[in-house]
């Protein structure tokens, strides 16, 4: 498969708050009289205060894969938090901008633009990154450097589990999301014999084992377990040896550009009537694309698509004028991107300082404290209240399936 080159992306806008706005608008609790000399809290804060001049740009960072075969999801979600720096951003004349950086949704290329947005002092927060094996690298530079994370998508469970004061989510983890995979292939597809394939990463790897289990306690029969290499275009022999176990689905983990070649090779491997179940890696109009009649009757599982609203339905209005593409047809995250980086605006107005020299102090500790203290906070998406290990989100995931060239919500 040849991946589309695109340009390195950096999303930087500069807009002023609008008057349409599609979500509830961050508090600004920012004092409103000026404060003499430097703040206090600058003095006492863990990170000390990002300073801002008049002038200056607030940066919310995104680390994502923008070019390659999964550029779909970081250019996706990147639109989604635009859209909200144009609704929300502007504090006490300073405006917020998105940078979003091109990370390929690898832990080299995570680290990568972690050690960039941490030598940036205009970077005070990180709506990302998006993939788990990304964000898993950058966490301990990010720790270190004060920067609290809001990942749209990174949904890898143990990303909570590291003792990070810094990450938080507002996706639902993989242990919400494989198991009951393998309650639906077992119980509502009535499966009984699972293939269970993925492309080697934290993320696809993880969610293959967390169906497999469930499968077999449910009581069905894993017949093989394999990783696949990722950016192959052939996966043949491997598919050849999966049909000869017989089963009757196959689970794949990971994303777009390797899931859209084993659907398209399964036919020529003796696959051609076991049912391929994918995961939120493998959803969206790329894959459409790419596996064309092939992937008919395919399956996987998504964050629920937001609840009807008057919010939404402006968001989805905005996307779809701005971009030309219905929200959510790229990735399931586009609601996501929108409040991740919403959320972080919301938190740094929650506790920036405006000093009576003009500048605009804030304190990256108390930041950091803001975000994993969000709460009862409403996006387009859902209401966020983040626990105390960064998880801001409980709803369970959302089945569909190609119909007719199109994914719809399956029964």
């Amino acid at each position: 498969m040849k991946a589309t080159k695109l340009l390195v992306v950096m999303i930087v806008f500069t807009l002023l708050f609008t008057a349409c706005q599609t979500s509830t608008a961050p508090t600004d609790s920012s004092t409103d009289a000026a404060v003499e000399g430097t703040p206090e809290v600058c003095a006492t804060d863990a990170f000390g205060c990002a300073v801002f001049e008049a002038g200056d740009v607030v940066k919310i960072g995104m680390g994502a894969p923008m070019t390659g075969g999964d550029a779909s999801y970081g250019i996706d979600i990147s639109q989604g938090g635009m859209i909200a720096v144009q609704d929300f951003g502007e504090l006490n004349g300073f405006k917020f901008t998105l940078v979003a950086e091109d990370d390929g949704g690898t832990a080299e290329g995570g680290a990568a633009v972690a050690n960039k947005f941490a030598s940036d002092p205009a970077v005070v927060a990180v709506a990302g990154h998006i993939y788990s094996g990304a964000t898993s690298a950058a966490i301990p530079v990010y720790e270190k450097a004060g920067i609290p994370l809001l990942s749209p998508s990174a949904s890898l469970p143990a990303l909570t589990t590291l003792g990070s004061a810094v990450f938080n989510r507002i996706v639902f983890t993989d242990a919400r999301q494989g198991p009951p995979a393998a309650e639906y292939l077992f119980n509502k597809l009535g499966k009984r014999k699972l293939a269970a394939l993925h492309d080697g990463s934290d993320y696809g790897k993880g969610l293959a084992e967390a169906v497999a289990a469930r499968f077999v306690e449910l009581g069905g029969e894993v017949v093989i377990t394999e990783a696949i290499t990722k950016g192959e275009t052939d996966y043949t022999p491997i598919l050849s040896a999966v049909a000869a176990k017989g089963p009757d689905a196959l689970y794949f983990g990971g994303y777009t550009a390797e899931g859209a070649v084993v659907v398209n090779q399964m036919k020529q491997t003796g696959l051609e009537d076991v049912v391929f179940f994918g995961c939120d890696g493998t959803y969206g109009a790329d894959f459409l694309a790419r596996t064309g009649a092939n992937g008919e009757n395919a399956f996987a599982t998504i964050a629920p698509i937001p609840e009807e609203s008057a919010e939404k339905a402006a968001f989805d209005a905005a996307y779809l004028e701005q971009f030309g593409k219905e929200a959510g047809s790229l990735s399931p995250y586009t609601w996501n991107g929108y409040d991740s980086t919403a959320g972080l605006i919301s938190a740094v107005k929650s506790i920036a300082v405006l000093g009576t020299d003009g500048n605009l102090y804030i304190p990256r500790g108390a930041l950091v404290t803001a975000v994993r203290t969000l709460t009862d906070y409403k996006g387009v998406g859902g209401t966020y209240t983040c626990d105390a290990t960064g998880e801001c989100n409980t709803l369970p995931p959302m089945f569909v399936v190609v119909k007719d060239g199109a994914w719809v919500p399956a029964d």
